[in-house]
């Protein structure tokens, strides 16, 4: 098989329901943006600072999968939508516990932090925006479309937390110190 179908030339491509639409929907700027943070979270992986991690990022990546693939499902019939995976409240709870587990040993926060101190944490950063990103899209996805996207939601409202509790943790372990916005 191929790589390379040509049927996306003429600036179209194809949801799982087989609907043809512009490369420029908001459905496939929508899983597109989510593709684009799971690089980014295949990114923070690899950091030999996420070693102990990487199996919990690894988790996080197959929910944005999941994420992606019910957006992509648009029209799709129930029984296609049906045979997708699926995502409940327990990976919401993993980020909650991650993030309380992480703050611990963190300092408390009194003031704004400015991205950056190492090029690992900027990193976790650009993924936090790109996650914050990502949840707008979802939002404004959310309100022209039937289907109610609450759990994802939640789940990237969540993860954009637990990577700026992973940016605070990796500076601590980098000992490095925090760019503090003074203002």
């Amino acid at each position: 098989m191929k790589i390379y179908t040509k049927t996306g030339d003429t600036g179209k491509t194809s949801l799982l329901s087989g609907e043809r639409v512009d490369k420029s929907d908001e459905r496939i700027e929508c899983y597109g943006t989510i593709d684009e943070l799971n690089c980014y979270i295949g990114l923070l992986k690899e950091l030999k600072i996420n070693s102990k991690r990487k199996y919990f990022l690894n988790s996080i990546q197959e929910n944005l999968f999941i994420i992606g693939s019910r957006i992509a499902a648009g029209n799709a019939s129930e029984k296609v939508k049906a045979s997708l995976p699926n995502m409940d409240k327990d990976s919401i709870s993993a980020l909650e516990n991650h993030v309380d587990e992480m703050q611990l040993t963190l300092p408390a926060l009194k003031n704004f932090i400015l991205p950056g101190g190492h090029k690992d944490v900027a990193f976790a950063h650009i993924a936090r925006v790109v996650c914050r990103r990502a949840e707008r899209r979802l939002v404004g996805l959310e309100s022209r479309v039937d289907e109610k996207f609450y759990i994802y939601n939640t789940y990237l409202n969540r993860l954009s937390d637990y990577l700026f509790v992973l940016s605070r943790k990796m500076s601590c372990e980098l000992k490095v110190e925090e760019n503090i916005w003074i203002g």
